[in-house]
C-alpha cells in the first residue's frame, strides 16, 4: 500500500487529535526515516525529542528483543529486578533517592502533582495545595496537567479545569514571589520551555527560584520530560544552573522510543506515597525498564552527551549564519541539541517544504522552528539539513 491509501484508511478510523501530515514512516535507522513509498527523510524532530539515540539503536533493539522473549509484563505487586536496577541507576546520577515509574510524561507529572499535594498536606495541613506554574509551559494532556499547563490553547474546551494552579510569567522571579500565599505548596517549571518556544531562562532566575522555595518552604518540581536525558548536553537540564529540584519528572527519551515515564524525589518526600496512594498497571514493567536500562547505559557510556554538546554548538553556529542572511530569522536560542529558531512569520509552510525535500522539522508556538535531532547526529547530517533549510528560506 502507498501513502495515499494509508491516509484514506486512517481518515476513516483514527480520531483527529493530531494535525497529521501525509507521511507514513515504516523504517528508521540513526537520524534517518523512510516512508512507505521509499522516500528518505533526515529526522531533526526525533519523535519530538524521544529518539535521543536515533532510530532503532542496536543496544536498545537487542535489549528489547531478549527481554521480550523472556518476560514482557508482570504486576507491580511483585519485585521487578529491571525496575529496581533502573531506579538505582537514575538515583545514582541525580539528586533523588527513590523513583516511581509510569508510561508517559503526563503521567509522571500527574504523579508529581499528587505527591506534592500529599506531602504538603501531611506536613503543613490541608490548606497547602496550590501549585504555581509558568505561562507558556506545557505539562501534558490529562485534565490535571492541562490545568497545570500555562497555555490557553491547550486548556480551552475543558472547563472546569482542576482547581489549584496559578500561572505566572516565566523567567520573572518577582512575579513568582508575588504569587505565593498560604495555600501554595509547590512551584512546577520546565528548566527550558519546549512547547512554549524553546525559552531558556537566566541562571539567576532558576537559582532564585530554588532559594525562594527553600525560604518559603515550598517544593520545587522540575518537568524534565523534554529537557532531560542528554537533550541539553547534560543528563538533566537543571545541572546547567547549579541547583537541584525536590521532585523531577522524565519520559520521552528514557527508553529509546519505548513508552515509559518516571517521577523521582528525595526520600523524605517520596515516603508520603504509601501503598494505595498511587499506581500504574504497566508502569515500570520488565520490557520497558529493560529498554530504559539499555538507553541510559548508552547515554552514559558511549560519548553521547559529549556529542550533544559539540554538535549543539555547531548547529547553533550554522543556524546563526542563516539568521545573519535572512531577515525573517529573529533569534536562535537553546542549549545543546534543544534549539529554537524564532521567525517573524508562521513556520508551518517551512515545515511542509522541508517534508517535500526530505527533512523533518517541527514548529512550536506558531513561529518557532524546533530542532531536536538525535543526540548521535553528525556534522555531515547537520550540514545536509542546513543546505535544505537555506534553500527553503531563500525561496521564501
Amino acid at each position: 500500500m502507498n501513502t495515499e491509501q494509508w491516509v484514506a484508511r486512517s481518515d476513516k478510523v483514527i480520531m483527529k487529535t493530531y494535525g497529521r501530515y501525509s507521511i507514513v514512516p515504516v523504517r528508521g535507522k540513526g537520524c534517518e526515516l523512510w516512508d512507505v513509498d521509499g522516500k528518505r527523510y533526515l529526522d531533526f524532530l526525533a519523535g519530538v525529542a524521544v529518539n535521543n539515540l536515533g532510530h532503532c539503536h542496536p543496544n536498545v533493539v537487542k535489549a528489547i528483543q531478549e527481554q521480550a522473549a523472556t518476560l514482557i509484563h508482570c504486576s507491580n505487586y511483585y519485585q521487578i529486578p529491571q525496575q529496581i536496577e533502573l531506579a538505582e541507576l537514575l538515583c545514582a546520577h541525580c539528586f533523588a533517592d527513590q523513583a516511581f515509574f509510569c508510561n508517559s510524561g503526563a503521567e509522571a507529572n500527574e504523579a508529581a502533582i499528587k505527591l506534592a499535594r500529599k506531602y504538603s498536606r501531611e506536613k503543613y495541613g490541608p490548606e497547602r495545595y496550590q501549585i504555581i506554574t509558568a505561562a507558556g509551559s506545557f505539562h501534558g494532556r490529562t485534565l490535571a496537567t492541562v490545568s497545570a499547563t500555562g497555555q490557553e490553547k491547550v486548556q480551552r474546551f475543558f472547563d472546569p479545569l482542576l482547581h489549584g494552579f496559578y500561572h505566572v510569567p516565566f523567567n520573572d522571579i518577582a512575579a513568582l514571589e508575588a504569587a505565593i500565599h498560604p495555600h501554595t505548596c509547590a512551584v512546577m517549571l520546565e528548566p527550558i520551555q519546549g512547547e512554549g518556544g524553546i525559552n531558556v531562562p537566566s541562571a539567576a532566575y532558576v537559582q532564585a527560584v530554588r532559594e525562594l522555595c527553600d525560604r518559603r518552604q515550598l517544593l520545587l518540581i522540575f518537568d524534565e520530560v523534554q529537557t532531560g536525558l542528554g537533550r541539553t548536553g547534560k543528563l538533566f537540564a537543571h545541572e546547567h544552573f547549579g541547583i537541584a529540584p525536590d521532585i523531577m519528572t522524565l519520559a520521552k527519551a528514557l527508553a529509546g522510543g519505548a513508552p515509559i515515564g518516571a517521577m523521582l524525589a528525595r526520600a523524605e518526600i517520596a515516603a508520603d506515597f504509601s501503598p494505595g496512594t498511587h499506581g500504574s498497571t504497566f508502569g515500570g514493567n520488565p520490557l520497558m525498564t529493560t529498554a530504559a536500562l539499555a538507553t541510559m547505559k548508552t547515554l552514559l557510556g558511549e560519548g553521547v552527551l559529549e556529542n550533544a554538546v559539540k554538535m549543539g554548538a555547531y548547529l547553533t553556529g550554522e543556524l546563526k549564519k542563516l539568521q545573519s542572511r535572512y531577515k525573517i530569522v529573529e533569534e536562535v536560542r537553546g542549549i545543546g541539541l534543544m534549539i529554537g529558531m524564532g521567525l517573524s512569520i508562521p513556520a508551518g509552510d517551512i515545515v511542509k517544504k522541508g517534508h517535500e525535500r526530505g527533512l523533518l522539522l517541527n514548529v512550536t508556538h506558531d513561529t518557532v522552528l524546533r530542532f531536536v535531532p538525535p543526540l548521535i547526529v553528525t556534522k555531515a547530517e547537520i550540514d545536509e539539513m542546513i543546505v535544505i533549510l537555506d534553500g527553503i528560506l531563500n525561496e521564501i
